[in-house]
């Protein structure tokens, strides 16, 4: 029995031929949700699989054995509830009241822009068909939100560049006081005249004595 111990999320990275020429491996969520299991790929070859754990396996994920073959995996059609909006009395904000309420019983939910689904559940069923969503039971492949801090969630694979996390810019620093020198050329004018003062000559005659 072969081993796997590596998982290449999403085949990142290998060239597509690689991609179309690997075994394949059909595993519904019940299986790949866990991080240790046992099965056989489409070559009929029997390999058990030991993931670190805490790893879930999404479609589309690349097993590498031991001995360098690739298995690519394929999530598998399962019963699962689709849920929708009610065309003629709800709106997409149902869908969203649904995954409140689903999220606060700990339900896995995928979640779609115009639809959810979930593992069949018939209480919860009837609970949605009360609050006026549109339930029903078919055949598709379940790929549940990972929770947001699981290095296996779903991931936008793009950086954000409106700064969430960037330091706030630098205050402008203010100008320098101004201060004037000589060499200062603005050419004030001033608007009044500093008149001169002129000395003023006094002179001080002596007085003549009374004739007696």
């Amino acid at each position: 029995m072969l081993q796997i111990s590596k998982l290449i999320s999403q085949g990142k990275g290998l060239a597509p031929v690689l991609l179309k020429r690997a075994a394949t491996l059909e595993l519904d969520w019940d299986v790949r949700q866990k991080s240790r299991f046992d099965s056989t790929d489409s070559l009929g070859r029997q390999f058990g699989v030991f993931l670190p754990r805490g790893t879930l396996v999404r479609g589309g994920d690349v097993l590498i054995a031991e001995d360098g073959s690739m298995i690519r995996v394929i999530a598998a059609p399962q019963p699962v509830l689709r849920i929708t909006a009610c065309a003629a009395h709800g709106s997409p904000f149902d869908l969203t009241r649904a995954a409140y309420h689903l999220g606060n019983r700990h339900v896995p939910i995928e979640l779609q822009p115009d639809h959810l689904k979930i593992e069949p559940d018939h209480v919860l069923a009837d609970m949605l068909r009360a609050m006026h969503l549109t339930v029903q039971e078919v055949e598709e492949a379940f790929e549940p939100e990972g929770g947001a801090y699981s290095s296996s969630g779903h991931s936008h694979g793009h950086s954000h560049a409106d700064g969430h996390n960037q330091a706030p810019p630098a205050a402008a620093t203010p100008p320098a006081a101004h201060v004037h020198g000589p060499d200062c050329n603005h050419g004030h004018g001033h608007a009044h005249a500093h008149a001169a003062i002129q000395p003023v000559a006094i002179q001080i005659h002596p007085r003549k004595p009374h004739s007696q």
